[in-house]
Order: C-alpha cells, then structure tokens, then sequence
C-alpha cells in the first residue's frame, strides 16, 4: 500500500476554463517497502537480490539444503527451493528426475488413475 499526498489547490487561483473535471495529480508517494520471502523483514535497497520474482535479502539468500550464502550466478531453482548448484545436481542423480529426488510423488503417479 503506498501512501499518495495530493498537490493542494490555492482557492485564490482560479481553475483553468476546461470542460473537464480537473485532477489533481500525486506530488508525493511513500514507497512500498518489500519484504523477503525467506525471513519476512523489510529488504533496503542495499541488500536487496531479486531472483524468480522473489525479494530476498543477501544474506537469506541461500540453499534450503547445506545453507551456503548463493549468488545470482551460483543458484539453481526447482518448485520454489533455492538450491547451490552441486545439492541441486546431487539431489538430481539420486532418483534420475526432478521430482523424486527433491522429495515429491514421482510423475508416473500424478498420472496414475487406479491408486
């Protein structure tokens, strides 16, 4: 929610001679302060990272699995887990797919009708 201060109008001026309603525009708006999505604190501009649309702060950041500090140029992503590349990969040869190595139904099931 941002919070908008109107321009305060002078009832000395007259209003210009239009047919349409005048409006008056935004002089100033607060900013809308981000929260991380890992610790729910406000992030500041000087250490805020962006990655998949989410807001992180640097320093939470970080793989779900051996709690290494990530980079932009080091992470990998997968159902909304942030990974370092070698659990990321690790994790992957352990079942040979995506979903049971990460701990979710193997994908023959999800299309399984008779269980």
């Amino acid at each position: 929610m941002s919070l908008c201060f109107l321009q305060s109008v002078d009832p000395e001026v007259p209003a210009p001679k239009t047919s349409a309603p005048a409006l008056q525009k935004p002089k100033f708006c607060a900013p809308v302060r981000e929260t991380c999505v890992a610790c729910l604190k406000t992030v500041y501009p000087l250490e805020r990272l962006v990655a998949h649309q989410h807001v992180f702060h640097k320093n939470c950041f970080c793989c779900v699995h051996c709690n290494t500090k990530l980079s932009l140029g080091n992470y990998a992503s997968l159902h909304g887990n942030i990974y370092c590349k070698p659990h990321f990969n690790q994790l992957f040869k352990a079942k040979g797919n995506y979903d049971e190595g990460f701990g979710h139904r193997p994908h023959k099931q999800l299309w399984d009708v008779t269980k």
